[in-house]
C-alpha cells in the first residue's frame, strides 16, 4: 500500500454562481454549512488523512479566502496553506492543477473540491482512496458513491467500476451506478501537456481511462453536493440527523 500524499490542491477558484445570493458578498469556499465554512469541511477531512500542506487556488473574492485561510492557520489549525493565485483569470479543474505545478512537486497530490460534504459510515474515505492509490497501475484514483448514496450530484452516473478498480466512464445514453464525489489523488504531471488557460481534467481522464489508467473507490457512506441555497439547506438537515 502506497502511503497518503502529504500535499493537496484545494479547488476554491469557482464563482459559485448557482450558489447566488450567499456568493454575493463572499465565494462559495466561505458559505458555511451547519457553522463551518465549505472549505474547512474539506481541510478538516485532508488533515485528518494526514495532508501536511494545501495549495489553495483563489479568484473569486480571493482577499477573503486568503484572509480566512491565514485566520485558520493563526489558530494552529492545519494543513500549511499555500496559495495559488489565479486573479488573473480563472483556470478551471486542469488549468488550475498545471498553474500550480511548482507549488505541488512531483509526486502524487489529494485533489479536492470545495462543495462536498459526506457522512462517513464504515471508516475515513479519503483514507480508503490512498489505500487504493497505485500509482504503478494508475495516474488517478477517484473517490466515488453510488447515485443512492448522494445527494446533488448526476442522478445519471458518471462511471462504472470494474472489479479490479479500473474506472469506465459511460457512454451518451448510458446510466452508470456511481459518481465522483470530488476528491481524487492524481500525478498532477497529468495536467502538464495541458492547454494554456483554463481546460478542465475530464477529458484528461477520459483518455487516461482509455487505457486503464483511471481507477476508484467507493467508500460507505452518504455524499452532499452543496451546489445551491437548497442543497446546503438539505445538507444541514441530514448532518443534523447523523
Amino acid at each position: 500500500m502506497s502511503q497518503a500524499p502529504k500535499i493537496a490542491m484545494v479547488l476554491a477558484a469557482g464563482l459559485g454562481t448557482r450558489m447566488r445570493p450567499l456568493t454575493n458578498d463572499r465565494p462559495k469556499a466561505l458559505v458555511e454549512v451547519a457553522g463551518k465554512a465549505l472549505i474547512d469541511h474539506m481541510l478538516d477531512r485532508l488533515v485528518a488523512a494526514g495532508v501536511e500542506t494545501a495549495v489553495v487556488n483563489v479568484h473569486y473574492f480571493a482577499d477573503l479566502v486568503e484572509t480566512h485561510l491565514r485566520a485558520r492557520e493563526a489558530k494552529g489549525l492545519g494543513p500549511r496553506i499555500v496559495i495559488s493565485d489565479e486573479r488573473a483569470q480563472a483556470l478551471e479543474t486542469g488549468g488550475g492543477i498545471k498553474h500550480a505545478l511548482p507549488l505541488l512537486g512531483e509526486g502524487p497530490v489529494f485533489v479536492a473540491n470545495i462543495d462536498s460534504i459526506w457522512i462517513e459510515h464504515a471508516g475515513a474515505a479519503v483514507d480508503a482512496v490512498a489505500a487504493a492509490w497505485d500509482p504503478a497501475r494508475m495516474d488517478v484514483c477517484l473517490m466515488l458513491a453510488s447515485t443512492t448514496g448522494s445527494l446533488g450530484f448526476h442522478d445519471t452516473g458518471d462511471v462504472f467500476l470494474g472489479a479490479d478498480g479500473v474506472v469506465r466512464f459511460k457512454d451518451a445514453g448510458e446510466i452508470a451506478p456511481l459518481v465522483y464525489v470530488g476528491v481524487h489523488i492524481c500525478k498532477p504531471a497529468i495536467t502538464a501537456e495541458g492547454p494554456e488557460g483554463p481546460f478542465s481534467l475530464l477529458p484528461l481522464w477520459k483518455r487516461l481511462a482509455a487505457d486503464g489508467r483511471v481507477h476508484g473507490v467507493a467508500p460507505q457512506g452518504l455524499w452532499m453536493h452543496v451546489g445551491d441555497p437548497q442543497a446546503k439547506l438539505a445538507a444541514e438537515a441530514r448532518l443534523a440527523q447523523a
